[in-house]
């Protein structure tokens, strides 16, 4: 469920960027121009791909307390990345279309396809990059299975069916809301990633180890439950934490999640907002 969400919400931003610039391009009977936003957008892919597989390997061949420093490194930075990433759509959203557009403008006007393909590769390599660390943050310190690739397959093909919707127009999907839940269950899923992080750190005596465990819960516990092994690889929830470990879930998760939530309250016509903000013009 980790993989699913994190690609499901790292693919649909890439869609739409996509979405938009494949719909403007149709608004300005350029459709034969589509190809080079494809050919930036497979690019991003396969580099995003090549940096997942060279971190993977890196971070798989440490040992000992180098990779316990690594794990809790990348947990961290997936966190600030996390963060960064679910406040700018929340703020940038509105837009992010008419941004798109006026690089696309520059682009047709300066005649350079190859400036066409980079805006697509530069913005879905953001996207595919973040995916790499985000998933990589969730399988380190655990054992890789075939479950997570599936989630993030079909995550990934979730998110190209919404992009589709939303390329041919349709209003069945609203995007706003789809970002505002799935920012929260990221924020909480972000808030497991620094309670690992300070684990990781305590392991190697980074950070002090104080009052471990703060309690001892026999109930959904990962090793021995799927419910607790769900919610342990989805939100960071653990049966023994530290004092510290729960200390800095709480002092993330509080503020965070107040903030995101007073940022994207809906307005007094949500859905007349949603389609401002993010529906392709024709």
């Amino acid at each position: 469920m980790a993989a699913f969400l994190l690609m499901l919400r790292e693919g649909l931003e890439a869609a739409i960027i996509v979405a938009i610039l494949l719909g403007y391009l149709r608004q300005l009977d350029r459709r034969q121009d589509s190809r080079w936003v494809w050919a930036g957008t497979a690019s991003a892919v396969l580099v995003s791909l090549a940096v997942g597989v060279t971190l993977w390997n890196t971070v798989g061949g440490l040992e000992g307390a180098a990779e316990e420093i690594a794990e809790g490194v990348i947990a961290f930075a997936a966190v600030g990345l996390l963060t960064w990433m679910i406040f700018w759509m929340g703020q940038q959203a509105r837009q992010i279309k008419g941004h798109l557009h006026d690089q696309v403008d520059a682009a047709l006007a300066a005649g350079g396809a190859t400036a066409l393909a980079l805006i697509a590769f530069v913005s879905v390599l953001r996207e595919g990059v973040e995916s790499a660390l985000f998933l990589i943050s969730t399988t380190t310190g655990t054992e890789a299975s075939g479950s997570q690739l599936v989630g993030g397959v079909f995550g990934l093909a979730v998110a190209v069916g919404i992009g589709v919707l939303f390329y041919a127009g349709s209003s069945a999907v609203d995007i706003r809301a789809f970002f505002r839940i799935t920012g929260v269950l990221i924020i909480l899923f972000a808030a497991g990633l620094v309670s690992k992080g300070v684990h990781e750190f305590q392991e190697v005596g980074l950070l002090p180890t104080i009052s471990e465990p703060v309690w001892d819960l026999d109930v959904l516990d990962p090793s021995t439950s799927t419910i607790g092994r769900f919610l342990g690889s989805l939100f960071g929830w653990t049966p023994r934490p530290s004092l510290l470990m729960a200390i800095a879930y709480t002092a993330y998760l509080i503020p965070v999640l107040v903030t995101y939530l007073r940022m994207t309250r809906p307005t007094r016509s949500p859905m007349a907002t949603s389609t401002e903000a993010v529906a392709p013009r024709r």
